[in-house]
Formats: structure tokens, C-alpha cells, sequence
């Protein structure tokens, strides 16, 4: 297992930083343009990419080969490069492409920096809005054009007095539509289609769980940090390790997370 230096901390986040503020000149640019095309990368389905996409990611590679050239990266558009440190940044140049086409402030920039026991850093950036939130590496915070504080999950325990988030109603595969719908019957409230964001609300204490299918690595190892970093629990549906992607399941607190993980099982 590798971990950076303590005194390291502060460097590895200015350039966390640098590389969210190159993303977000490379993103700007093309967001709510009109004629913005859409490649489509799922066959018999539909995964968009933009063209903002691969700037986005293009810039942030460049920004770690000339400040950590010896580190990993796995990225969603450009794959993965072995590194010698023993430490990887793993990105999504956008997350929620297809709320980015559609004009809707909720996809975001995804960084995270991890070991092999999974991330010890991540940030979720949301360029448009401006908002930033951290956790990692000694740091768990935000900032945005009008509010800023320290990230803090809820304290909440029941599942009937819950928040829950899901990216799409049609959750995953039958059973795993089942399942999400057993939890959903038991809270107080469900919301759909936010993407990362909602991982960026549940670390700032705005909602109580995220429970979503069919992950990448790239798409939950910079909520991970963050929400750990914010007292929360993120895992899969059997209570293991969710860097790698799968079926995710974040909770505000350890009681609300058992409660969800009784019922995503219950079948």
C-alpha cells in the first residue's frame, strides 16, 4: 500500500486544483452552445461524449504529466497509464454528459487520487455553478460563488426519515430495480437524475443516500473520498468496497446504511 507523505497533502491538492480549473476552462466553452454534437459510445443504447469530454480530460492529463509524471491515471475517455509511485489519479472529464447536453447545471468533474486500497483524495467540481468539494488528505470542505463550509453528512438513522437519490428510475437490471424499489417504499422522499451531485449533497448534508448500478471506478472514487471525508459510508450492495464501480450504496450515517443494505438484500 502506498500513501503520500502527510507534507505532501497540500501540494497534491494545488494540483487537484490545477487540473479541476484547466477542465473547467476546456468545458465552459461548449456548455449550453448551440450544435454541440454527441458521439454515442453504446451500442444498442446511448452513452454520449462530447468534444468537451475529451478537452476536459486531455487537459487535465496534461496538467499531471508536467506536475506528477511518475503517478497512474485511469480516465474514462483515454484510458489508463502505468505509473511508478505507486499512486493514480483516476478521472471523469465529465460525469452526467447527458445532463451536459441537455443544459442542466448537475454533471460534474470527477478527480480522485488512490492507492491500491482505493482513494484517498477526491473532488467534485461543478464548473458552471462554480461549487468545489474536497475530502481527503486532512481536507473536507467546499466553496461556491454564495455558500462555503466544512463538508457534514446528516445525522440521520431511519430510512422513514430519509432523502434518496438515484441517476436513472430504471436502476440496473430487474433485481436491481427490485431492490432499490424496497428501499425507496421504506423513505421519506426519492429524487432521480442529479448524477455526482448528489454525492456532493449527501457530503454537505442536503440529502441522506445515493444508491445507483453499473458504476465505473471513474465515476465513484472521488464521491468515495468525499463523502467519507463528511462522516458518510459508501460501499457496495453487499457492504464491501465500492472503488471499483458496481452497485453503490452511499448513507449519511452507519445505522441509515445498515437499514438500506437490510433492504437492497431482503429478497
Amino acid at each position: 500500500m502506498t500513501n503520500p507523505d502527510p507534507s505532501e497533502a497540500d501540494t497534491l491538492w494545488a494540483v487537484a486544483d490545477e487540473m479541476a480549473n484547466a477542465a473547467r476552462d476546456a468545458i465552459l466553452p461548449h456548455f449550453r452552445t448551440m450544435g454541440l454534437n454527441a458521439d454515442n459510445k453504446l451500442a444498442g443504447g446511448f452513452d454520449p461524449v462530447t468534444v468537451a469530454d475529451r478537452a476536459s480530460e486531455t487537459a487535465m492529463r496534461e496538467v499531471l504529466a508536467r506536475l506528477r509524471p511518475d503517478d497512474g491515471i485511469l480516465g474514462e475517455e483515454y484510458g489508463s497509464i502505468e505509473g511508478t509511485s505507486g499512486l493514480t489519479w483516476v478521472l471523469d472529464p465529465i460525469d452526467g454528459t447527458r445532463s451536459f447536453i441537455s443544459g442542466t447545471p448537475t454533471w460534474t468533474v470527477l478527480i480522485a487520487l488512490s492507492n491500491d486500497t482505493g482513494p484517498i483524495l477526491g473532488m467534485i467540481d461543478q464548473p458552471y455553478v462554480g461549487e468545489r468539494f474536497m475530502g481527503g488528505l486532512g481536507k473536507a470542505d467546499w466553496h461556491g460563488p454564495h455558500l462555503s463550509g466544512a463538508l457534514k453528512a446528516k445525522g440521520t438513522t431511519k430510512l422513514s426519515d430519509a432523502t434518496l437519490f438515484t441517476t436513472f428510475p430504471e436502476i440496473g437490471t430487474d433485481a436491481e430495480r427490485a431492490a432499490f424499489q424496497r428501499v425507496a417504499r421504506d423513505v421519506k422522499l426519492t429524487r432521480y437524475g442529479c448524477d455526482c451531485y448528489a454525492y456532493a449533497l449527501l457530503a454537505i448534508g442536503q440529502i441522506d443516500l445515493v444508491i445507483e448500478a453499473g458504476l465505473n471506478a471513474y465515476d465513484i472514487q472521488a464521491p468515495i473520498a468525499v463523502i467519507e471525508a463528511a462522516g458518510g459510508v459508501v460501499t457496495d450492495w453487499q457492504g464491501n468496497s465500492a472503488h471499483l464501480g458496481g452497485r453503490t450504496l452511499a448513507a449519511a450515517t452507519p445505522e441509515l446504511h445498515a437499514a438500506a443494505l437490510e433492504r437492497l438484500n431482503a429478497a
